[in-house]
């Protein structure tokens, strides 16, 4: 038997570190080749991190939440034949627990075989306890209180959707991994969730790590209030006429046209507007005391995914039609959702949108995007009575909920830019005309 050692592989465009965001397997565990062994996240992509071979878990080399540099040992495990690893005298002596959430006590590495000049071949794995394979099939049970489900994100969030708790499925996966198979037998044969009869006090208290994207969230929405002394303006838009051409175009079915939203009309009004106020397409660099005016308009789309939220971005929106437009939002909100989206896709915003949907409610403050100096924000749509000099009429409305960054952009100017986009919003024939 022999040692092989998996280190951070270089996860690509220059990142040096990565930061550790979960553990799918803990030592014991027992996996084979390509399964998933931990998560790591660069910025605001996360990578999977699978093994290279068939073996048995001895040591992991973080926790969760800590920063991990490129090469630097991850994981050893327990392999038939020659190994990789070298001996254990020359490896640093770190010892890492296994995830947090599972309670187990860190694993120290055992002596290591000598270097091999070649990989081993494809190791058999020793098969599992029967008590283990038991448990591993039996669905239904419920996991111990504390524990983690494993899980990836699209399992998880297709778990969401069907209103399943993950912890009361049973993974058929390594290290009992849940899959879209085990949730899809779960609901084949109906959640078995416990009833109590009458009321009760719950005094206990969880504690979460803040870590991978949701600490990056904070510490940008930190950073940006810090740093940033908003303004944000709030005015009402009647859409009514908007609706109604949005409605028109999409009865228009056509293979090389997507369903049009309310956001590439938007898009376009920002776009038209920018284009007599460029200040509101700035980023403000805080160190050089410099504000880098944009001539390409790079739209951010504020998305909600299950993983928390992130920002896509509609790149030269100035170069695209409405269709185009909404083509892209589209593209990017499904990859946001899946969690496929690139690094690339996920940066360079020069103004961002952000929209609550139905649930948008009346007025918003949102924060900038820092270093950005300007945030659209949609309120929900609602049919109200307008008055129209002689009688109440429904009309469609909408509040758009705008901030700016007070050091660049003055009261009157972000009025101003505010006023014209729901100018072209409300006679949105004028977003069509060119000049």
């Amino acid at each position: 038997m022999g040692e092989h050692v998996i280190k951070l592989p270089d996860v690509g465009e220059g990142v040096a570190e990565a930061e550790l965001v979960e553990w799918h397997v803990k030592v014991g565990d027992l996996v084979r080749e390509d399964t998933v062994l931990a998560a790591v996240m660069t910025d605001k992509a996360t990578v999977e991190i699978p093994s290279p071979v068939d073996g048995e878990i001895l040591w992991l080399g973080a926790e969760i939440g800590d920063t991990v540099a490129v090469g630097s040992p991850l994981i050893r495990l327990k392999v038939e034949g020659e190994g990789t690893a070298p001996s254990a005298s020359t490896e640093p002596q770190k010892q890492a627990a296994a995830p947090a959430e599972t309670g187990e006590k860190a694993t120290p590495p055992p002596a290591a075989a000598a270097p091999a000049a070649k990989s081993p071949a494809k190791a058999a794995v020793p098969a599992a306890p029967e008590s283990a394979r038991v448990a591993k099939t039996t669905f239904g049970a419920p996991r111990p209180e504390g524990e983690k489900p494993l899980a990836s994100p699209a399992v998880r969030l297709r778990a969401k959707e069907a209103g399943i708790d993950l912890r009361q499925v049973v993974g058929s996966g390594p290290a009992g991994r849940i899959g879209h198979e085990d949730v899809e037998a779960f609901i084949a044969r109906g959640p078995q969730v416990a009833r109590r009869a009458g009321l009760a006090e719950n005094n206990s208290v969880e504690d979460i790590k803040v870590i991978g994207l949701r600490r990056k969230i904070a510490e940008k929405m930190a950073l940006s209030k810090s740093r940033i002394p908003h303004i944000t303006y709030v005015e009402e838009i009647d859409v009514t006429a908007l609706e109604e051409l949005r409605a028109a175009l999409n009865k228009e079915k056509r293979a090389d046209r997507p369903k049009l939203t309310m956001l590439p009309f938007l898009m376009r009004a920002m776009v038209k507007a920018i284009g007599e106020q460029p200040n509101l397409n700035s980023l403000h660099d805080d160190d050089a005391g410099v504000i880098h005016q944009h001539g390409g308009i790079h739209i951010g789309i504020a998305a909600q995914t299950p993983t928390g939220l992130v920002v896509p971005v509609v790149k030269h929106a100035e170069a695209r039609d409405l269709w185009d437009c909404g083509a892209e939002v589209n593209r990017l909100a499904e990859a946001a959702k899946t969690g496929t989206a690139t690094r690339e896709e996920l940066s360079g915003s020069t103004i961002t949108i952000t929209s609550l949907g139905a649930m948008g409610g009346i007025a918003t403050t949102p924060v900038i995007n820092y270093p950005e100096v300007a945030i659209v924000g949609v309120n929900k749509m609602v049919v109200r009575p307008v008055w129209d000099g002689v009688q109440f009429i429904p009309r469609k409305m909408m509040n758009l909920s705008s901030s700016f960054d007070h050091r660049v952009i003055d009261g009157w100017d972000a009025a101003v830019f505010v006023q014209r986009i729901k100018a072209l919003l409300e006679t949105p024939a004028l977003i069509f005309v060119e000049g």
